[in-house]
């Protein structure tokens, strides 16, 4: 399978100003896979992987002190082989079972700099919670679930994805609706790596389900480490119906019936630590950052596409039988795509969503992203530009906004009078790319 964050991964090695890396993502995304695969073919000597999870032997090493000459000596001998700057990559694995390890990344920047270390965890941010480093001394990097393009580059369809890295246009009518149909199977199966896999080997949804629900059971279990941050039965409810809930503004109450709102909030932050989902903040959009004019109403993207249709119990037939991916759920399927992609493309600037403020005003957009130091109107939608309203009104709102986007199942097109380009919605996780912005 081709990742790019393997590209994001050779950036950060020969970058002059290179740091100790952190990478972030939920549980079975691929991040030891990439990084082994990085080493083979920019390393020399290969990987030094040090397994947290695997032997605890490994964290007595960090316990006298952060010394990283010493620290370093003793990794040797424990593995039986060299660990030489420039020649190997040093990878903490696991690396939340052990925090003196991510603490020990300061010292390495700061006393041995040609050497390549990185770090890997999926419960990384309870352990960041609970050290302190000095800004400015690591790099984080995040990894997501396999995107739309790459799980078609999986597949062997490699003269669509070079279409959708490409700035949208018009797409012949016959691919069109190829890239539509991969789509929808795109949304059953989801980018858990492990399920693309499943997917390639036995081109068997239901296989693919069987999958999905395997790992539905891994990430259960693990929240009996997130206790006694939060009850776990609470954990679970509230994972559940915010898996129903993709789409539309939650409120924390409803999401754990049988618990208080602060309660279920508490969990819904300790969900969103584990990467398990995504809030998505509503922004009155007065300015850049987004963030800074974000008010505290929410919505919800998901880890990945795949595993919400599994928690929902959405049947694979329903969805096949479905010819406008749109009309799904009441979109909320489309939603959770363009969610998944702009996250995955706009990393480090999270999308954003919109909602008018006026008195009985049910103006909203589904999302704001920056872009090009802009902000950026995006609807998911399948109706005409008559229709969009509230599109409407937030330009009208917005003057200075860039030219509102329409995702949707409709064939390319540009309507300049009323500021408005419709997007196949396959096209979402290209909107960040420079050639796009400047076309």
């Amino acid at each position: 399978m081709k990742r790019f964050f393997l590209e994001k991964l050779q950036n950060w090695k020969d970058s002059p100003l290179r740091k100790p890396l952190i990478i972030r993502g939920m549980r079975q995304t691929g991040k030891t896979w990439c990084l082994k695969e990085f080493s083979l073919a920019s390393f020399p000597a290969g990987i030094r992987l040090i397994d947290f999870e695997h032997s605890r032997k490994w964290q007595a090493v960090f316990e006298p002190d952060l010394d990283p000459k010493r620290i370093l000596v003793e990794l040797e001998l424990l593995l039986g082989q060299p660990i030489r700057a420039g020649q190997n990559i040093l990878v903490f694995d696991e690396v939340q079972q052990c925090p003196r390890a991510l603490e020990s990344l300061r010292y390495f920047y700061e006393q041995m700099p040609d050497l390549h270390v990185a770090a890997a965890g999926s419960l990384l941010d309870f352990a960041l919670e609970n050290i302190s480093f000095p800004v400015g001394r690591v790099q984080f990097l995040d990894l997501f679930p396999m995107t739309f393009c790459e799980f078609l580059l999986a597949n062997g369809h490699s003269s669509m994805a070079e279409l959708l890295l490409s700035p949208p246009r018009f797409i012949p009518l016959a691919v069109h609706e190829v890239l539509l149909q991969e789509l929808r199977r795109y949304c059953m199966i989801g980018g858990m790596p492990r399920c693309v896999q499943t997917w390639l080997d036995t081109q068997s949804i239901l296989d693919v389900r069987a999958e999905q629900d395997n790992l539905l059971s891994a990430f259960q279990q693990d929240f009996s480490k997130y206790t006694p941050k939060v009850d776990r039965r609470c954990l679970e409810t509230v994972w559940e119906n915010a898996a129903k809930a993709v789409g539309t503004q939650i409120a924390y109450a409803r999401l754990a019936p049988d618990y208080t709102g602060a309660t279920n909030k508490k969990a819904f932050e300790v969900l969103s630590m584990a990467r398990l989902l995504r809030p998505v903040r509503a922004s009155s959009a007065a300015g850049i950052p987004l963030d800074c004019a974000a008010t505290t109403r929410i919505k919800i993207v998901l880890g990945d596409i795949g595993l919400m249709q599994s928690i929902c119990n959405r049947t694979a037939a329903d969805e096949w039988a479905q010819t406008d991916l749109l009309a799904i759920y009441r979109g909320s399927v489309a939603e959770q795509f363009a969610g998944q992609e702009l996250v995955a493309s706009f990393a480090g600037r999270e999308p954003h969503w919109w909602k008018r403020e006026a008195k009985n005003s049910t103006a909203e957009v589904d999302y704001l992203v920056e872009l090009q130091r802009g902000i950026q109107p995006i609807e998911v939608k399948s109706g005409s530009a008559g229709s969009l309203k509230s599109l409407h009104q937030f330009i009208k709102d917005h003057p200075d906004c860039r030219d509102g986007i329409i995702l949707s199942s409709a064939p390319f097109a540009e309507l300049p009078e009323q500021r408005l380009r419709f997007i196949p919605i396959y096209f979402a996780g290209s909107l960040n790319l420079k050639n796009v912005v400047e076309s």
